[in-house]
């Protein structure tokens, strides 16, 4: 027996997209590559998904960010980012494919923004990276720590180029997220 394409490639597990197609709800689609985060509400039709509305770090640009677009602060924002287009009252489920998951990755933040941008998502608390992570503290740190080492330009290189000081990055965090909240 020739199993499907997707499946052969190992980009589809069906046994677990039809545990969250017979839910019902739409599904929170969250992927996370190399340079970037996409957040997509995708509901289900015969004929074929319907996205509903899609989400990309990319836009955060447009609102002032200048940091990395694939780190949990840009996750957690771009999950936000859904705020003016999720109705109110809209039950959804998590839908990460075949990515690998662990306590307070990117996929969880963004999560957390798209509940705090009103999508009626249930998840534990447990996973969710902290308020500190969430807001880059954890990147303001690192910075402190390496800053005069030569390795602080080479691994903070897009933010140097982008005149970002990464050890004031839940700065520029919070002035993006109230941009968004003021939409």
């Amino acid at each position: 027996m020739i199993r499907f394409r997707r499946r052969r490639e190992g980009k589809t597990n069906y046994k677990n997209r039809l545990a969250l197609l017979k839910s019902g709800l739409p599904r929170l689609v969250v992927r996370h590559s190399l340079k970037n985060v996409i957040v997509q509400l995708v509901e289900y039709h015969e004929d074929g998904d319907k996205i509903l509305f899609t989400c990309n770090s990319k836009q955060l640009a447009k609102l002032g960010w200048k940091g990395s677009k694939d780190n949990v602060p840009a996750a957690y924002l771009t999950g936000l980012l859904c705020k003016n287009k999720i109705k109110p009252g809209t039950k959804a489920i998590l839908d990460v494919g075949n990515q690998t998951l662990t306590k307070g990755n990117v996929i969880y933040a963004a999560l957390k923004g798209a509940k705090d941008a009103g999508l009626d998502i249930s998840f534990s608390e447990d996973i969710v990276p902290s308020e500190e992570r969430i807001a880059g503290k954890h990147i303001e740190d690192y910075a402190k720590i390496i800053k005069e080492t030569e390795y602080y330009k080479k691994h903070f290189s897009r933010y140097l180029k982008q005149n970002v000081d990464p050890s004031n990055i839940s700065k520029l965090f919070e002035e993006i997220k109230n941009k968004i909240l003021a939409k």
